[in-house]
């Protein structure tokens, strides 16, 4: 399995155990990183089964306003940034483990990334079954929006 973590995040593919398909042909990714397993797939002729994305980063139904913003404000004060940011989880866990100190281009990628019905629809074809969790309580997508898309 391979795994592709969240914006600010590192080796939390753990969080998900009880989801997450643990073989040769499953690409999961968390957030931020459900783009990346998106990209991968794109760009790679491996086997995949199973395509999983977890709370996927969905915030095409932002301003361009909105997303240049937050690109300020973490080009102001990073730390407060990444803390408020954090905040904004709906974790029941403790996942200061898992932090790290993400990147203006990774936010900057997770912000303006345009979500493709085709290409998902591709990797479909492709014989992959598409798996998309999405909490009903998430405080950084709409996730009825994001619902409504996947």
């Amino acid at each position: 399995m391979k795994f592709f973590s969240g914006f600010c995040f590192a080796n939390e593919e753990e969080i998900f155990d009880t989801y997450i398909l643990e073989d040769d042909f499953s690409v999961a990714g968390f957030s931020y990183g459900a783009i990346k397993a998106v990209k991968y797939l794109e760009n790679t002729d491996r086997r995949v089964d199973t395509l999983q994305l977890f709370s996927p980063a969905f915030i095409c139904d932002k301003s361009s306003k909105y997303k240049n913003m937050q690109l300020s404000y973490f080009s102001k004060d990073k730390q407060k940034y990444i803390d408020n940011f954090v905040s904004n989880l709906q974790a029941d866990i403790d996942i200061s483990n898992y932090l790290v100190t993400g990147t203006k281009e990774q936010l900057e990628e997770l912000l303006f990334y345009q979500w493709d019905k085709e290409v998902l629809q591709k990797i479909k074809d492709r014989g992959t079954r598409i798996e998309v969790y999405i909490g009903t309580k998430d405080k950084i997508i709409n996730s009825d929006e994001a619902y409504k898309f996947f």
